[in-house]
């Protein structure tokens, strides 16, 4: 979603929507519309600023991705 590039389900980090706000979903357990991003902090940027994530989990309006940041910032080091 963020940089475009194609890439095997199990190197991509699941995104769900709960409570309008973007969740990470790295089990792939959570119920809903998911959608894919690379988990780099460069990809979630480009993501949020195409405002990729209402288009692709089909809510309207923004939507939250400060703990999704939070998450992917963690994860990345």
């Amino acid at each position: 979603m963020g940089c475009r590039e194609r890439a095997a389900k199990s190197d991509l980090l699941r995104i769900v929507v709960i409570e309008g706000e973007c969740v990470p979903d790295d089990r792939g357990t959570l119920p809903g519309r998911g959608a894919y991003v690379h988990p780099a902090v460069v990809c979630l940027d480009q993501a949020v600023r195409r405002r990729a994530f209402p288009r692709a989990l089909r809510v309207p309006g923004p939507l939250a991705t400060d703990g999704l940041r939070r998450f992917v910032e963690q994860t990345a080091q």
